[in-house]
Protein backbone atom coordinates (compact mmCIF):
# COMPACT_ATOMS: atom_id res chain seq x y z
CA UNK A 1 0.00 0.00 0.00
CA UNK A 2 1.31 3.68 -1.28
CA UNK A 3 2.32 5.58 0.62
CA UNK A 4 3.19 3.38 4.38
CA UNK A 5 2.19 4.58 7.64
CA UNK A 6 5.22 6.54 8.99
CA UNK A 7 5.17 9.42 11.86
CA UNK A 8 6.76 12.75 10.97
CA UNK A 9 7.86 14.87 13.98
CA UNK A 10 8.93 18.43 13.63
CA UNK A 11 9.73 21.40 16.21
CA UNK A 12 6.28 22.39 16.59
CA UNK A 13 3.99 19.29 15.60
CA UNK A 14 4.11 15.71 15.78
CA UNK A 15 1.72 13.62 12.97
CA UNK A 16 1.01 9.98 13.95
CA UNK A 17 -0.96 7.69 12.31
CA UNK A 18 -4.77 7.82 12.97
CA UNK A 19 -5.91 5.64 15.67
CA UNK A 20 -8.87 4.95 17.42
CA UNK A 21 -7.13 5.22 20.96
CA UNK A 22 -6.94 8.62 19.85
CA UNK A 23 -10.61 9.34 20.20
CA UNK A 24 -11.09 11.11 23.46
CA UNK A 25 -8.00 13.30 22.69
CA UNK A 26 -9.32 14.40 19.19
CA UNK A 27 -12.70 15.00 20.87
CA UNK A 28 -11.08 17.37 23.40
CA UNK A 29 -9.29 19.39 20.66
CA UNK A 30 -12.26 19.40 18.22
CA UNK A 31 -14.53 21.33 21.07
CA UNK A 32 -12.16 24.13 21.05
CA UNK A 33 -14.17 26.67 18.86
CA UNK A 34 -16.64 24.31 18.33
CA UNK A 35 -15.39 23.74 15.51
CA UNK A 36 -18.00 21.28 13.91
CA UNK A 37 -20.27 24.59 13.49
CA UNK A 38 -18.70 25.85 10.40
CA UNK A 39 -20.73 25.41 8.04
CA UNK A 40 -18.60 25.38 4.81
CA UNK A 41 -16.39 22.92 5.90
CA UNK A 42 -16.80 19.15 7.35
CA UNK A 43 -15.74 19.04 10.56
CA UNK A 44 -16.30 16.13 13.19
CA UNK A 45 -18.93 16.83 16.18
CA UNK A 46 -17.57 15.20 19.55
CA UNK A 47 -20.03 12.49 19.03
CA UNK A 48 -19.67 12.12 15.52
CA UNK A 49 -15.61 11.52 16.61
CA UNK A 50 -15.95 7.53 16.26
CA UNK A 51 -17.44 7.29 13.10
CA UNK A 52 -15.48 10.02 11.58
CA UNK A 53 -11.98 7.82 12.71
CA UNK A 54 -13.51 4.50 11.97
CA UNK A 55 -14.41 6.24 8.43
CA UNK A 56 -10.60 7.50 7.99
CA UNK A 57 -9.38 4.19 8.82
CA UNK A 58 -11.76 2.74 6.50
CA UNK A 59 -10.82 4.94 3.81
CA UNK A 60 -6.64 3.81 4.21
CA UNK A 61 -7.79 0.53 3.90
CA UNK A 62 -8.90 0.82 1.05
CA UNK A 63 -5.65 2.63 0.21
CA UNK A 64 -7.27 6.10 -1.21
CA UNK A 65 -6.55 8.20 2.45
CA UNK A 66 -2.94 8.35 5.01
CA UNK A 67 -5.00 9.65 8.03
CA UNK A 68 -2.89 11.12 10.71
CA UNK A 69 -3.48 12.63 14.32
CA UNK A 70 -1.64 15.96 14.73
CA UNK A 71 0.03 16.44 18.32
CA UNK A 72 1.00 19.90 19.51
CA UNK A 73 4.66 19.66 20.13
CA UNK A 74 4.98 22.69 21.78
CA UNK A 75 2.73 21.42 24.87
CA UNK A 76 5.52 18.52 25.41
CA UNK A 77 4.16 16.66 22.53
CA UNK A 78 1.22 14.65 24.30
CA UNK A 79 -1.59 16.90 23.60
CA UNK A 80 -3.87 16.22 20.37
CA UNK A 81 -4.16 19.25 18.06
CA UNK A 82 -6.31 17.64 15.05
CA UNK A 83 -6.28 15.65 12.02
CA UNK A 84 -5.24 15.92 8.85
CA UNK A 85 -4.57 13.21 5.82
CA UNK A 86 -3.05 12.60 2.49
CA UNK A 87 -6.14 11.42 0.94
CA UNK A 88 -7.07 11.17 -2.77
CA UNK A 89 -4.14 8.97 -3.11
CA UNK A 90 -2.92 7.89 -7.35
CA UNK A 91 -0.16 5.68 -6.82
CA UNK A 92 0.35 5.62 -10.25
CA UNK A 93 0.58 9.23 -10.84
CA UNK A 94 2.54 9.88 -7.81
CA UNK A 95 -0.27 12.22 -6.51
CA UNK A 96 -1.52 13.08 -3.47
CA UNK A 97 -3.72 15.83 -1.80
CA UNK A 98 -3.12 16.92 1.51
CA UNK A 99 -6.54 17.60 3.26
CA UNK A 100 -9.15 16.85 5.74
CA UNK A 101 -7.66 18.98 8.22
CA UNK A 102 -8.68 20.86 11.35
CA UNK A 103 -6.98 21.62 14.29
CA UNK A 104 -7.98 23.29 17.42
CA UNK A 105 -8.93 26.65 17.51
CA UNK A 106 -6.45 27.55 20.07
CA UNK A 107 -3.59 25.99 18.25
CA UNK A 108 -4.85 28.19 15.00
CA UNK A 109 -2.46 31.31 13.79
CA UNK A 110 0.08 29.34 15.42
CA UNK A 111 3.28 27.75 13.81
CA UNK A 112 1.80 24.14 14.16
CA UNK A 113 0.19 24.16 10.64
CA UNK A 114 2.97 25.73 9.20
CA UNK A 115 5.08 22.55 10.42
CA UNK A 116 2.19 19.68 9.63
CA UNK A 117 2.47 21.24 5.87
CA UNK A 118 6.16 21.29 5.81
CA UNK A 119 6.09 17.97 7.50
CA UNK A 120 3.92 16.26 4.82
CA UNK A 121 5.23 18.58 1.98
CA UNK A 122 8.36 17.15 2.70
CA UNK A 123 7.74 13.91 3.11
CA UNK A 124 5.63 13.95 0.13
CA UNK A 125 8.26 15.19 -2.18
CA UNK A 126 11.79 13.63 -0.67
CA UNK A 127 10.40 9.98 0.16
CA UNK A 128 7.10 9.26 -1.83
CA UNK A 129 9.09 11.08 -5.01
CA UNK A 130 5.30 13.15 -5.49
CA UNK A 131 5.03 14.82 -8.99
CA UNK A 132 2.34 17.18 -7.17
CA UNK A 133 0.76 17.80 -4.24
CA UNK A 134 -2.70 19.28 -4.03
CA UNK A 135 -5.53 21.39 -1.82
CA UNK A 136 -8.78 22.06 -1.93
CA UNK A 137 -11.33 24.12 -0.09
CA UNK A 138 -14.35 25.94 -0.60
CA UNK A 139 -14.44 28.99 -2.34
CA UNK A 140 -15.50 31.05 0.52
CA UNK A 141 -13.32 29.30 3.23
CA UNK A 142 -10.98 32.67 2.98
CA UNK A 143 -8.95 31.40 6.11
CA UNK A 144 -8.37 28.55 4.60
CA UNK A 145 -7.49 30.35 1.16
CA UNK A 146 -5.61 31.87 2.34
CA UNK A 147 -3.52 29.84 4.50
CA UNK A 148 -2.93 27.55 1.37
CA UNK A 149 -2.01 30.37 -0.52
CA UNK A 150 1.06 31.34 2.33
CA UNK A 151 2.10 28.13 1.59
CA UNK A 152 3.20 29.00 -1.96
CA UNK A 153 0.77 26.79 -3.76
CA UNK A 154 -0.69 28.04 -7.07
CA UNK A 155 -4.31 28.24 -7.89
CA UNK A 156 -5.15 25.59 -10.71
CA UNK A 157 -8.74 26.82 -10.77
CA UNK A 158 -12.46 26.50 -9.14
CA UNK A 159 -14.64 23.20 -10.11
CA UNK A 160 -18.23 25.04 -9.92
CA UNK A 161 -21.02 23.20 -8.19
CA UNK A 162 -18.29 20.51 -7.44
CA UNK A 163 -20.53 18.71 -4.42
CA UNK A 164 -23.25 19.08 -2.04
CA UNK A 165 -22.82 19.54 1.68
CA UNK A 166 -24.57 18.03 4.48
CA UNK A 167 -26.62 21.13 5.45
CA UNK A 168 -27.53 20.95 1.99
CA UNK A 169 -25.49 23.57 -0.18
CA UNK A 170 -23.85 23.52 -3.02
CA UNK A 171 -19.73 23.51 -2.67
CA UNK A 172 -17.57 25.70 -5.24
CA UNK A 173 -14.09 23.93 -4.69
CA UNK A 174 -10.73 26.42 -5.39
CA UNK A 175 -8.02 23.65 -6.17
CA UNK A 176 -4.71 24.42 -5.37
CA UNK A 177 -1.27 22.48 -6.19
CA UNK A 178 2.45 22.50 -5.22
CA UNK A 179 4.76 20.77 -8.18
CA UNK A 180 7.95 19.02 -7.70
CA UNK A 181 9.44 21.77 -9.40
CA UNK A 182 8.06 24.22 -7.38
CA UNK A 183 8.92 22.42 -3.82
CA UNK A 184 12.60 23.68 -3.17
CA UNK A 185 11.77 27.58 -3.25
CA UNK A 186 8.26 26.68 -1.30
CA UNK A 187 10.97 24.52 0.86
CA UNK A 188 12.83 27.26 1.48
CA UNK A 189 9.77 29.44 2.30
CA UNK A 190 8.82 27.11 4.94
CA UNK A 191 11.81 26.43 6.25
CA UNK A 192 12.16 30.71 6.86
CA UNK A 193 8.60 30.51 8.37
CA UNK A 194 9.34 28.22 10.59
CA UNK A 195 12.89 29.72 12.13
CA UNK A 196 12.03 33.50 11.81
CA UNK A 197 11.42 35.86 14.56
CA UNK A 198 8.32 36.53 15.63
Amino acid sequence: MWPDAVTLEGLHARLVPLAAAHHDGLCDAVRSGELWRLWYTAVPSPEGMAAEIARRLDLRAKGSMLPFTVFDASAGGGRIAGMTTYMNIDAAHRRVEIGSTWYAASTQRTALNTQCKRLLLGHAFEALDCLAVEFRTHRLNTQSRRAIERLGAQLDGVLRSHMRLPNGTVRDTAVYSITAADWPAVRAHLDWQLVRPR
